[in-house]
């Protein structure tokens, strides 16, 4: 019977917001695999390793070629029975590695519903008929706009900067402000429910401005930031200084001048993540990611409504009406990873403070295991789960074993390991990292990591 272990070649996508050349980990991860015939060009950008069996970039055995996808239609026991039935004989989740260099998309991914009606609609445009709830974990600083910022914070900086409450108009600020004035906080559903409407009314009125007078707006708005140093926007906010916000506006007027993201900025968080940490991003949650190198990890889909820091197509109609606009501070869009129970160290491992750690969001499609093990001949033993596995190596070297079958790894080769299969890492390196994703429907993996 064939070992449910196999080394994945991956593809890369070349995107003009990725990082280029070497600089970009995608790329590097994508020629580290040796069959992959793959030569990183010194000029041009990558974005995004993939890795699953999504049609549009899908993984493929490295020994046979033959793709994942063919493999676990093939053998259904590779994904489980249960897992297979479910999700139509495709991976459930589609892992991968972004290197970004410029901002992406101010965007949102649709519902399951909202996806299934988009795709017959429009299917160019929306090639999927699955939402997309994703994660992200930094593998190097990060920074990006992350959901609606906590209604006080816009309501200051409706106040503080001039060129924004011009450009959305007096009368929808003054709207906004005393609509939401006095239950900003407040618990009470039918508050909630009316500061979202509120919300939306005064998004929808910025978005929906002719480019010429955000082009004017923006030129205000930069020159503002330019002069005013900590002053800036009334000297930031709770969450960000004054100086941390003129200098976001200047660098994101150099990739994108007079776009209107310079004025959404203003509605997100703005977050930076250090390496190891997480955060959760619904399906319909607004978000625009900014630099860093990240692990994503989402539901198999490749759907995105954009609307802004983009010259592709957008939709802002269909954004506008599709958010959830859930507004609150970034730390509760943060994840708390919790250590994985599941895996036994050796005591090299045990006594070198070897982890092995979980993200756990609130879906089922998948979750994520960072493992580090620091020092040559240190082990970690993972228990068979009743799902798929993908697992990455972005620093360090070892091997990884199922069975009797053993595979070398190094930073950025990829392993898929079926259902039911007991996969052990042992590094010969002084530090070896790897990311694990995986599907299991039910039984040991339920820590809901998410703050």
């Amino acid at each position: 019977m064939q070992v449910p272990l196999f080394q994945l070649q991956c593809g890369v996508n070349s995107y003009d917001w990725g990082k280029v050349g070497k600089e970009s980990a995608a790329a590097k991860y994508a020629a580290a695999t040796e069959s992959n015939k793959f030569a990183i060009e010194n000029e041009k950008p990558y974005a995004e390793l993939w890795m699953g069996t999504h049609p549009s970039l899908p993984s493929r055995d490295v020994r046979t070629q033959r793709s994942l996808l063919d493999l676990v239609q093939e053998n259904k026991a590779l994904m489980s029975q249960e897992i297979s039935r479910k999700y139509g004989e495709k991976l459930p989740f589609l892992f991968k590695v972004l290197s970004i260099r410029k901002a992406l998309s101010i965007q949102a991914h649709p519902n399951k519903k909202l996806a299934e009606q988009l795709h017959e609609k429009d299917p160019k445009n929306y090639p999927d008929d699955n939402h997309k709830p994703e994660m992200t974990i930094a593998v190097t600083p990060f920074d990006g706009l992350c959901g609606f910022r906590p209604l006080k914070e816009i309501s200051h900086f409706l106040t503080a900067v001039p060129s924004l409450r011009k450009l959305v108009g007096e009368e929808a600020a003054k709207e906004f402000e005393e609509g939401v004035s006095g239950r900003e906080t407040s618990t009470n559903p039918e508050d909630t429910r009316r500061n979202k409407k509120s919300l939306q009314t005064l998004f929808s009125a910025l978005m929906t401005k002719d480019k010429s007078a955000v082009a004017a707006a923006a030129k205000e708005l930069v020159e503002s930031a330019n002069g005013d140093g900590e002053q800036f926007a009334g000297g930031g906010g709770p969450s960000n200084g004054g100086r941390e916000l003129a200098d976001l506006v200047v660098r994101l007027n150099s990739q994108f001048e007079g776009d209107v993201g310079l004025f959404v900025l203003f509605f997100l968080n703005y977050v930076k993540l250090e390496v190891g940490e997480a955060m959760f991003l619904k399906a319909d949650d607004i978000h625009a990611y900014l630099s860093g190198d990240i692990i994503e990890c989402m539901a198999s889909s490749d759907n995105v409504v954009r609307a802004g820091f983009t010259p592709k197509f957008q939709d802002i109609p269909t954004l506008t009406s599709m958010l959830t606009y859930s507004y609150a501070p970034i730390s509760e869009q943060k994840m708390d990873p919790v250590d994985y129970p599941y895996v036994t160290l050796n005591r090299t491992a045990y006594t070198s403070s070897s982890s092995a750690i979980l993200y756990d969001p609130p879906i089922e499609e998948f979750s994520v295991v960072k493992t580090e093990l620091n020092g040559q001949e240190a082990k970690a033993t993972f228990e068979a789960i009743q799902g798929p596995s993908i697992i990455i190596c972005t620093a360090g070297s070892g091997k990884i074993s199922v069975g009797p079958k053993s595979e070398q790894v190094k930073a950025g080769h990829v392993f898929f390991v079926g259902a039911t299969a007991e996969c052990i890492l042992e590094s010969d390196s002084e530090s070896f990292t790897t990311f694990k994703a995986f599907c299991e429907l039910s039984g040991k993996e339920t820590a809901n990591g998410a703050s």
